[in-house]
Protein backbone atom coordinates (compact mmCIF):
# COMPACT_ATOMS: atom_id res chain seq x y z
CA UNK A 1 0.00 0.00 0.00
CA UNK A 2 1.06 3.70 -0.44
CA UNK A 3 1.91 5.31 2.56
CA UNK A 4 0.85 9.01 2.14
CA UNK A 5 0.88 11.24 5.67
CA UNK A 6 1.81 14.57 6.05
CA UNK A 7 4.89 13.52 7.33
CA UNK A 8 5.67 11.17 4.28
CA UNK A 9 5.29 14.22 2.05
CA UNK A 10 6.95 16.91 5.10
CA UNK A 11 9.89 14.80 5.45
CA UNK A 12 10.35 12.84 1.96
CA UNK A 13 9.89 9.42 3.43
CA UNK A 14 8.14 6.21 2.54
CA UNK A 15 6.91 5.57 6.03
CA UNK A 16 5.22 8.05 8.79
CA UNK A 17 8.21 5.68 11.00
CA UNK A 18 10.47 8.67 13.17
CA UNK A 19 13.56 6.87 15.41
CA UNK A 20 13.63 8.76 18.51
CA UNK A 21 16.98 10.84 19.15
CA UNK A 22 18.41 8.46 21.73
CA UNK A 23 21.40 10.20 23.84
CA UNK A 24 24.82 8.02 23.46
CA UNK A 25 22.85 5.21 20.88
CA UNK A 26 21.37 7.07 17.88
CA UNK A 27 24.95 7.40 15.56
CA UNK A 28 25.23 6.47 11.83
CA UNK A 29 24.78 2.89 12.17
CA UNK A 30 20.97 2.94 13.36
CA UNK A 31 20.53 6.36 11.92
CA UNK A 32 20.94 5.27 7.84
CA UNK A 33 19.51 1.72 8.77
CA UNK A 34 16.14 3.25 9.50
CA UNK A 35 16.31 6.11 6.73
CA UNK A 36 17.17 3.11 4.23
CA UNK A 37 14.20 1.37 5.48
CA UNK A 38 11.78 3.74 4.85
CA UNK A 39 11.53 5.72 8.18
CA UNK A 40 13.38 9.13 9.10
CA UNK A 41 16.79 8.07 10.93
CA UNK A 42 18.04 10.22 13.40
CA UNK A 43 21.63 10.95 14.95
CA UNK A 44 21.88 12.82 18.05
CA UNK A 45 24.28 15.61 18.51
CA UNK A 46 24.18 15.67 22.05
CA UNK A 47 26.33 12.22 21.91
CA UNK A 48 29.11 13.91 19.77
CA UNK A 49 29.71 17.04 21.55
CA UNK A 50 32.42 18.65 19.10
CA UNK A 51 31.35 20.29 15.38
CA UNK A 52 34.16 18.32 14.12
CA UNK A 53 32.13 15.27 15.67
CA UNK A 54 29.56 15.74 14.19
CA UNK A 55 30.97 17.16 11.13
CA UNK A 56 32.70 13.21 10.47
CA UNK A 57 29.04 11.23 11.71
CA UNK A 58 26.88 13.42 9.48
CA UNK A 59 29.38 12.44 6.59
CA UNK A 60 29.33 8.70 8.08
CA UNK A 61 25.07 8.83 7.51
CA UNK A 62 26.06 10.26 3.97
CA UNK A 63 28.26 7.33 3.05
CA UNK A 64 25.51 4.79 4.29
CA UNK A 65 22.39 6.43 3.03
CA UNK A 66 21.03 8.68 0.25
CA UNK A 67 17.42 8.94 2.01
CA UNK A 68 16.66 11.96 3.94
CA UNK A 69 17.68 11.94 8.06
CA UNK A 70 17.79 13.75 11.00
CA UNK A 71 20.05 15.61 14.01
CA UNK A 72 18.73 15.78 17.19
CA UNK A 73 19.59 18.26 19.77
CA UNK A 74 18.55 17.77 23.43
CA UNK A 75 18.83 21.63 24.03
CA UNK A 76 18.69 21.64 27.61
CA UNK A 77 21.76 19.56 27.74
CA UNK A 78 24.09 22.40 25.94
CA UNK A 79 22.90 25.97 27.92
CA UNK A 80 24.47 28.26 24.45
CA UNK A 81 26.88 25.77 23.30
CA UNK A 82 25.55 24.29 20.22
CA UNK A 83 25.40 27.27 17.84
CA UNK A 84 28.50 25.68 16.14
CA UNK A 85 26.87 22.50 15.52
CA UNK A 86 23.87 24.19 13.96
CA UNK A 87 26.01 25.44 11.76
CA UNK A 88 27.50 22.71 10.72
CA UNK A 89 24.20 20.66 10.17
CA UNK A 90 23.32 23.53 8.26
CA UNK A 91 26.72 23.20 6.63
CA UNK A 92 25.82 19.50 5.41
CA UNK A 93 22.49 20.15 4.27
CA UNK A 94 21.11 18.16 6.86
CA UNK A 95 17.64 18.09 6.04
CA UNK A 96 15.59 17.34 9.44
CA UNK A 97 16.43 18.78 12.92
CA UNK A 98 14.20 18.08 15.69
CA UNK A 99 14.94 19.88 18.92
CA UNK A 100 14.14 18.40 22.63
CA UNK A 101 14.60 19.34 26.26
CA UNK A 102 14.14 23.10 25.71
CA UNK A 103 13.41 26.62 24.31
CA UNK A 104 14.12 26.23 20.68
CA UNK A 105 13.70 29.95 19.45
CA UNK A 106 17.41 30.26 19.21
CA UNK A 107 17.39 27.41 17.02
CA UNK A 108 14.82 28.47 15.10
CA UNK A 109 16.47 31.84 14.61
CA UNK A 110 19.90 30.09 13.59
CA UNK A 111 17.49 27.96 10.65
CA UNK A 112 15.87 30.78 9.60
CA UNK A 113 16.16 31.17 5.73
CA UNK A 114 17.16 27.21 5.43
CA UNK A 115 14.95 24.58 4.18
CA UNK A 116 15.49 22.56 7.70
CA UNK A 117 12.48 20.85 8.46
CA UNK A 118 11.96 21.60 12.20
CA UNK A 119 10.55 18.94 14.46
CA UNK A 120 10.10 20.00 18.07
CA UNK A 121 9.37 17.28 20.76
CA UNK A 122 6.81 18.37 22.92
CA UNK A 123 4.59 16.37 26.15
CA UNK A 124 2.09 19.35 26.67
CA UNK A 125 -0.88 20.89 24.55
CA UNK A 126 0.41 24.72 25.61
CA UNK A 127 3.96 23.70 24.66
CA UNK A 128 2.40 22.29 21.20
CA UNK A 129 0.43 25.71 20.72
CA UNK A 130 4.06 27.87 21.30
CA UNK A 131 6.56 25.80 19.04
CA UNK A 132 3.66 26.12 16.51
CA UNK A 133 3.87 29.81 16.75
CA UNK A 134 7.83 29.69 17.10
CA UNK A 135 8.18 28.33 13.33
CA UNK A 136 7.74 24.11 13.70
CA UNK A 137 7.35 22.35 10.91
CA UNK A 138 5.96 19.42 12.41
CA UNK A 139 5.67 18.58 16.58
CA UNK A 140 6.76 15.56 18.15
CA UNK A 141 4.11 14.38 21.58
CA UNK A 142 5.15 12.03 24.17
CA UNK A 143 2.83 10.76 26.66
CA UNK A 144 4.03 9.25 29.89
CA UNK A 145 4.32 5.59 28.91
CA UNK A 146 7.94 6.72 26.96
CA UNK A 147 10.89 6.30 28.19
CA UNK A 148 13.60 8.96 29.09
CA UNK A 149 12.43 12.64 29.33
CA UNK A 150 8.92 13.12 29.79
CA UNK A 151 6.35 16.28 30.87
CA UNK A 152 5.54 16.81 34.33
CA UNK A 153 1.95 15.92 34.02
CA UNK A 154 0.99 11.87 33.91
CA UNK A 155 -1.48 12.73 30.64
CA UNK A 156 -1.01 9.24 28.66
CA UNK A 157 -0.08 8.73 24.50
CA UNK A 158 -3.97 8.72 23.97
CA UNK A 159 -5.42 11.45 25.26
CA UNK A 160 -2.86 13.73 24.39
CA UNK A 161 -2.33 13.18 20.67
CA UNK A 162 -5.89 14.01 19.81
CA UNK A 163 -5.49 17.33 22.66
CA UNK A 164 -2.66 18.53 20.23
CA UNK A 165 -4.30 17.33 17.28
CA UNK A 166 -7.30 19.78 18.07
CA UNK A 167 -4.91 22.49 19.09
CA UNK A 168 -2.63 23.11 16.62
CA UNK A 169 -2.81 23.36 12.75
CA UNK A 170 0.77 21.58 11.62
CA UNK A 171 0.98 18.06 11.73
CA UNK A 172 1.43 15.96 14.72
CA UNK A 173 3.39 13.13 15.55
CA UNK A 174 2.72 10.49 18.20
CA UNK A 175 5.52 9.35 20.94
CA UNK A 176 5.38 7.19 24.00
CA UNK A 177 3.93 3.24 24.23
CA UNK A 178 4.10 2.71 20.54
CA UNK A 179 6.49 -0.50 19.46
CA UNK A 180 4.48 -2.00 16.19
CA UNK A 181 1.83 -1.74 13.70
CA UNK A 182 -1.47 -1.52 16.00
CA UNK A 183 0.47 1.33 17.32
CA UNK A 184 1.24 2.54 14.67
CA UNK A 185 -2.81 2.72 12.92
CA UNK A 186 -3.51 3.58 16.69
CA UNK A 187 -1.61 7.08 16.35
CA UNK A 188 -3.08 7.60 12.62
CA UNK A 189 -6.82 6.97 14.19
CA UNK A 190 -5.84 9.88 16.94
CA UNK A 191 -5.13 12.72 13.71
CA UNK A 192 -1.52 11.68 14.31
CA UNK A 193 0.46 11.68 11.00
CA UNK A 194 2.95 9.33 11.88
CA UNK A 195 4.88 7.74 15.22
CA UNK A 196 7.92 8.49 17.15
CA UNK A 197 10.26 5.27 18.44
CA UNK A 198 13.12 5.18 20.69
CA UNK A 199 12.72 2.08 23.17
CA UNK A 200 11.99 0.21 20.07
CA UNK A 201 14.63 0.99 18.18
CA UNK A 202 17.54 -0.08 20.79
CA UNK A 203 16.61 -3.35 20.60
CA UNK A 204 17.36 -3.72 17.08
CA UNK A 205 20.90 -5.20 15.63
CA UNK A 206 21.58 -1.97 14.15
CA UNK A 207 21.45 -0.11 17.67
CA UNK A 208 25.03 -1.09 18.25
CA UNK A 209 26.46 0.71 20.75
CA UNK A 210 23.86 -0.32 23.22
CA UNK A 211 25.43 -3.36 25.54
CA UNK A 212 23.65 -6.62 25.19
CA UNK A 213 22.85 -6.48 28.89
CA UNK A 214 20.68 -3.61 27.69
CA UNK A 215 18.95 -5.19 24.97
CA UNK A 216 18.04 -8.09 26.97
CA UNK A 217 16.57 -6.11 29.93
CA UNK A 218 14.58 -4.96 27.05
CA UNK A 219 13.47 -8.27 26.32
CA UNK A 220 12.81 -9.62 29.18
CA UNK A 221 11.90 -6.54 31.41
CA UNK A 222 7.48 -5.59 31.01
CA UNK A 223 5.54 -2.40 30.92
CA UNK A 224 5.89 -2.63 35.05
CA UNK A 225 9.95 -2.76 35.00
CA UNK A 226 10.26 0.93 34.26
CA UNK A 227 9.96 3.78 37.16
CA UNK A 228 10.33 7.72 36.62
CA UNK A 229 13.16 9.24 38.40
CA UNK A 230 13.81 12.97 38.55
CA UNK A 231 10.84 14.26 39.50
CA UNK A 232 11.72 16.23 42.43
CA UNK A 233 14.04 18.49 40.11
CA UNK A 234 11.05 19.35 37.53
CA UNK A 235 12.39 16.89 35.09
CA UNK A 236 10.37 13.20 35.30
CA UNK A 237 12.40 10.42 33.12
CA UNK A 238 11.26 6.78 32.40
CA UNK A 239 14.15 4.34 33.22
CA UNK A 240 14.68 0.73 33.95
CA UNK A 241 13.99 0.47 37.16
CA UNK A 242 17.41 -1.53 39.28
CA UNK A 243 18.95 -1.05 42.62
CA UNK A 244 20.01 2.21 40.81
CA UNK A 245 16.95 3.86 40.43
CA UNK A 246 16.04 3.04 43.87
CA UNK A 247 18.96 4.54 45.16
CA UNK A 248 17.94 7.53 43.14
CA UNK A 249 14.14 7.50 44.22
CA UNK A 250 15.09 7.07 47.95
CA UNK A 251 17.13 10.25 47.74
CA UNK A 252 14.18 12.14 46.41
CA UNK A 253 12.20 11.01 49.09
CA UNK A 254 14.28 12.38 51.64
CA UNK A 255 14.29 15.52 49.61
CA UNK A 256 17.55 15.70 48.58
CA UNK A 257 18.23 18.54 45.98
CA UNK A 258 20.88 18.26 42.61
CA UNK A 259 23.91 18.54 44.60
CA UNK A 260 22.67 15.02 46.19
CA UNK A 261 21.28 13.30 42.49
CA UNK A 262 23.54 14.37 40.40
CA UNK A 263 26.49 11.54 40.36
CA UNK A 264 23.50 8.98 40.14
CA UNK A 265 22.08 10.74 37.25
CA UNK A 266 24.52 11.58 35.21
CA UNK A 267 25.74 10.82 31.85
CA UNK A 268 28.81 8.85 32.98
CA UNK A 269 26.45 6.65 35.14
CA UNK A 270 24.04 6.50 32.31
CA UNK A 271 26.70 5.07 30.44
CA UNK A 272 27.83 2.61 32.58
CA UNK A 273 24.70 0.63 32.26
CA UNK A 274 23.81 0.98 28.33
CA UNK A 275 27.90 1.00 26.80
CA UNK A 276 29.40 -1.55 29.46
CA UNK A 277 25.81 -3.23 30.76
CA UNK A 278 26.69 -2.71 34.39
CA UNK A 279 23.05 -2.90 35.98
CA UNK A 280 24.07 -2.42 39.26
CA UNK A 281 25.86 0.51 38.88
CA UNK A 282 23.95 2.56 36.49
CA UNK A 283 20.11 3.30 34.82
CA UNK A 284 19.20 2.90 31.46
CA UNK A 285 16.30 4.84 29.86
CA UNK A 286 13.39 2.50 28.71
CA UNK A 287 9.55 3.50 27.91
CA UNK A 288 6.64 1.26 29.14
CA UNK A 289 6.92 -0.23 25.31
CA UNK A 290 9.38 -2.68 26.67
CA UNK A 291 5.60 -4.79 27.37
CA UNK A 292 5.81 -5.35 23.54
CA UNK A 293 9.46 -6.31 23.21
CA UNK A 294 10.45 -9.58 22.25
CA UNK A 295 13.39 -9.71 19.88
CA UNK A 296 16.14 -8.11 18.10
CA UNK A 297 15.71 -7.82 14.45
CA UNK A 298 17.45 -5.90 12.51
CA UNK A 299 15.89 -2.52 11.07
CA UNK A 300 15.16 -3.19 8.21
CA UNK A 301 12.73 -6.54 9.17
CA UNK A 302 10.94 -4.44 12.02
CA UNK A 303 10.07 -1.47 10.15
CA UNK A 304 8.76 -3.99 7.20
CA UNK A 305 6.75 -6.03 9.66
CA UNK A 306 5.31 -3.17 11.50
CA UNK A 307 4.44 -1.37 7.97
CA UNK A 308 2.87 -5.58 7.05
CA UNK A 309 1.28 -4.88 10.70
CA UNK A 310 -0.36 -1.80 9.79
CA UNK A 311 -1.49 -2.65 6.49
CA UNK A 312 -3.18 -5.99 7.39
CA UNK A 313 -5.10 -3.83 10.06
CA UNK A 314 -5.59 -0.92 6.91
CA UNK A 315 -7.22 -4.12 5.28
CA UNK A 316 -9.66 -5.15 7.74
CA UNK A 317 -10.74 -1.41 8.47
CA UNK A 318 -11.30 -0.53 4.08
CA UNK A 319 -12.94 -4.22 3.81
Amino acid sequence: MKWNTKITNLLGVDYPIVQGGLAYLAYSELAAAVSNAGGLGQITAMSLGTPEALREEIMKVKSKTTKPFGVNFAIGQYGHGYEKLIEVAIEENVPVISMTGGNPTPIFQLLQGTNVKKLVLVAAKRQAVKAEELGADAVMVVGQEGGGHLGRSDTGTMVLVPQVVDAVSIPVIASGGIGDGRGLMAALSLGAEGIEMGTRFIATKECVHAHQVYKNSLINGDENSTVVIKKSIGAPARAIANKWTNKIIDIEKNNGGYDELKDYISGIANKRYIYDGNIEEGFAWAGQVMGLISDIPSVNEFITRTILEAEEIRRNWIY
